[in-house]
């Protein structure tokens, strides 16, 4: 009988094996896995810079200004809006444009804002402005009655300062902003003053005035605001007439008037839209805020 011998199998012997190129196939797999959660770790975890742009940064202090501004206005200016939530507005307001792309802002971005502030502008008290703004807010102050885009709550925050975000932060950019002419139209700021001028037309109402500057070659300018964005979105079946008020500086002289083709082009744009239209150069009582600071001057010693 033939002896046969058995080699007993070890236990830790594996029972079969993987191949080479299996081996090399599932590290190089996980190499690649773990470049790619490095690579999102440090997109996501590493600083990053901020856009650089050449306009002036988000203005200091920007929070406390604002609700410093909406408080006066509420509590003190207009106590008939003490009920609004300054904190409110101005989170809301914030949502519009942190954490994005200054450049890419858009008139939907700040509707949620012109929708939480209403504020009623009474008939026959709205005054638009176009190159004239501080005779036209020097008219308001003494006047009382009339309201400028800047007298209202948003536009009274809003005046004069500059704000953007950055897509890298979620707080608002403290180190630079687009400048209007930056290739960047759609910037933070010229959307918020572009929703809320036309906001502010279609709210006009009964009897509209404008201020223009009589100064320039062209008071009416068709490229502004009031050009571009307020005269078409004022609402032919509440507004029965539009009052312009071509003013001269008492230092530089009359450049246009109420005759010139720039006035006129404004009024065929207001009887295209059914809107009646009338004009005066310098206005008297406007005439009268300006002579205030001069009154020596000979066109001011006729008036008073």
């Amino acid at each position: 009988m033939a002896n046969y011998e058995f080699s007993p199998v070890s236990e830790d012997r594996p029972c079969c094996r993987l191949s080479r190129t299996v081996q090399i196939c599932l590290g190089v797999g996980l190499l690649i896995l773990i470049t790619l959660i490095v690579s999102l770790l440090f997109i996501f975890l590493w600083p990053r810079s901020l856009l650089v742009w050449k306009g002036k940064p988000t203005t200091n202090h920007f929070p406390e200004i604002f609700l410093g501004r909406c408080l006066v206005y509420t509590q003190i200016l207009r106590p008939e809006m003490r009920d609004q939530d300054c904190k409110k507005i101005l989170s809301t307001f914030k949502r519009a444009f942190v954490s994005k792309n200054p450049c890419n802002i858009t008139r939907e971005d700040y509707e949620p804002l012109v929708k939480l502030v209403t504020q009623t502008i009474p008939c026959n008290t709205s005054l638009f402005w176009s190159k004239s703004k501080d005779l036209a807010h020097q008219y308001t102050r003494v006047q009382g009655k009339m309201f400028t885009l800047e007298d209202t709550l948003l536009g009274y925050i809003a005046d004069n300062l500059t704000w953007c975000g950055d897509p890298s932060t979620s707080d608002m950019n403290y180190d630079s902003c687009p400048q209007w002419n930056e290739n960047c139209p759609n910037n933070s700021v010229s959307m918020f003053w572009d929703v809320i001028s036309k906001k502010f037309a279609e709210a006009a109402c009964g009897v509209v005035q404008v201020m223009l500057n009589g100064s320039l070659p062209e008071p009416f300018y068709k490229n502004s605001i009031f050009g571009s964005v307020e005269v078409y979105n004022l609402d032919p079946s509440k507004v029965h007439k539009l009052q312009a008020w071509v003013m001269h500086s008492l230092e530089a002289g009359s450049s246009n008037s109420c005759s010139g083709s720039s006035i006129n082009e404004l009024k065929l744009i207001m009887d295209k839209r059914n809107i009646t239209f009338a004009c005066q150069d310098n206005h008297r009582p406007v005439r009268f805020v300006q002579c205030v600071q001069n009154p020596e001057h000979p066109s001011c010693r006729a008036t008073i």
